[in-house]
């Protein structure tokens, strides 16, 4: 049986899912600082001066996009049209040596989520996040999507999972 889906229409949903006046919401501290005992960063890749959690960072007048990122990279970026490109980023550094560590919407639904975010190791967060001095928690699920260092020539030697032997013929007789 083929399941059928309608998506909502925007009129009918809050608002608030689909746009925010700031797109530069700070990364709690609780939440990165856990996260930097486990990975320990050296590089925020997406940040200002203001909300940056690193010593070294990318501002937009530096443009994040157009570097280099290196070594142990936090990653908040901004949550709107862009934010593929910045996954698409992050994973391609991570296939050039840097891990990547960024806090995503949980969006589940979304090209670039199917894409890049499906390609890490994927930590959902229970509740909804509270960023920086926002006062109201976000009106979406978060997820921390880690992209670990892995080299063009790793993926090329990968093997796909074998399939499994059928438990009948096509005929429908046991072998």
């Amino acid at each position: 049986m083929k399941a059928t889906f309608t998506r909502p229409s925007r009129g009918s949903l809050n608002p608030g899912l689909f746009s925010s006046r700031r797109q530069d919401w700070e990364t709690p501290l609780a939440l990165f600082r856990t996260l930097d005992t486990e990975f320990g960063f050296e590089l925020d890749v997406c940040a200002t001066p203001d909300n940056a959690k690193c010593a070294a960072f990318f501002s937009p007048e530096i443009d994040g996009l157009r570097q280099q990122w290196r070594g142990v990279c936090w990653m908040n970026p901004p949550y709107g049209s862009a934010i593929g490109d910045w996954m698409a980023k992050a994973y391609r550094s991570s296939l050039e040596g840097a891990t990547v560590v960024g806090l995503v919407p949980a969006r589940t639904d979304t090209r670039w989520w199917h894409d890049f975010a499906m390609r890490g190791e994927i930590r959902f967060l229970q509740g909804r996040v509270s960023f920086g001095d926002g006062q109201n928690p976000a009106p979406f699920p978060s997820a921390v999507v880690i992209f670990r260092p892995k080299s063009y020539l790793s993926m090329a030697l990968e093997r796909p999972p074998r399939a499994k032997k059928q438990p009948f013929d096509s005929a429908g007789r046991k072998p």
